[in-house]
């Protein structure tokens, strides 16, 4: 909704460490509120420390940051009960079963009702799909088991806004799916998600808006949809006679004619008619093997905006 209260608004938000290293760099950001916003970038980018600010786990050396409106600060910590997270590698009792590190872990919340204790512990193993692995020991679960048990936590009480930092690291492509499934429809009830990802492919999947860190400083903030138009769709043939090819798409009009092995691509630009270039190159005599128009990806944004691969480690 136009105007209204981001939730969770930063202000040149800096952190330098000891030694010098500044892992956190006058970011300014604005996460609207109803919004699956991603955080992108890869390992070293400081998304993680942005996260412990955000949180108040640690504090800025410069600047600072807002949820929903209220300084993250030691006289306003009542605003975070409207928050849950789940940060790296979440941290369980390995004795305790998992049904019983949830148990102690909502004991801890002077919020929490515990009258219906009993209740939230259950649904939240529901959502995350540990229910029949609740009572095994958390030194058995596996990585993935472990993560699940460390949203189930963020999800104990009705959240307005959930940070997740790497929500499906560990967990196999069926698990991954599952999260992004409950992440959507958390998020159709009005939950704000937050969501720190070095996966394109799930931010691609589930996000509405997204900003991309890169050593530190903020390179871009829009919708994912957005970053992508500034990139243009490639025409893309794949011919054992490439140089035939390029000549055909060069007559035709095609702009930025690059050929590598057998693929062959160029800009496909509006006057640039598809069909029409299939029918010249099968009329030419070009061995065609595929044929087709390929879209920008939110990697493709990233490494026009960064320079860099996503993978990279600061």
């Amino acid at each position: 909704m136009t105007g209204e209260t981001p939730a969770i608004a930063t202000s040149g938000l800096s952190k330098r460490y000891r030694g010098g290293q500044l892992a956190v760099d006058g970011l300014d950001l604005r996460v609207p509120q109803g919004s699956v916003f991603g955080f992108l970038g890869p390992n070293g980018s400081g998304k993680t420390t942005t996260i412990r600010m955000l949180l108040g786990l640690i504090s800025p050396s410069a600047g600072g940051s807002e949820l929903f409106g209220e300084p993250v600060d030691a006289g306003h910590v009542g605003t975070l009960t409207r928050v849950g997270a789940l940060i790296e590698g979440p941290a369980h009792y390995p004795y305790l079963s998992g049904r019983a590190n949830l148990a102690r872990y909502d004991a801890a919340d002077r919020t929490a009702d515990p009258r219906t204790r009993a209740a939230r512990i259950e649904h939240a193993l529901e959502q995350v799909g540990l229910s029949n692995a609740a009572e095994k020991k958390a030194k058995a679960y596996s990585l993935g088991m472990k993560q699940r048990l460390g949203l189930a936590c963020a999800l104990l009480q009705p959240r307005d806004l959930l940070i997740l930092d790497e929500p499906t690291n560990g967990l196999d492509p069926q698990g991954m799916r599952e999260i992004r499934g409950l992440i959507t429809s958390l998020a159709s009830q009005g939950t704000t998600i937050f969501l720190s990802s070095h996966l394109l492919d799930e931010i691609e999947q589930v996000c509405t808006d997204v900003a991309i860190m890169s050593r530190g400083r903020l390179v871009s903030e829009g919708t994912v949809a957005g970053l992508r138009e500034g990139l243009k769709a490639r025409l893309v043939v794949t011919t054992p006679d490439p140089a035939e090819a390029a000549t055909v798409l060069k007559e035709q009009g095609g702009q930025d004619v690059r050929a590598e092995g057998r693929r062959v691509d160029c800009d496909a630009h509006e006057d640039l008619a598809p069909d029409a270039v299939c029918a010249a190159l099968v009329g030419a005599g070009v061995r065609v093997l595929s044929f087709g128009v390929e879209r920008p990806s939110l990697e493709d944004a990233f490494v026009a905006l960064t320079g860099e691969g996503f993978d990279v480690a600061e």
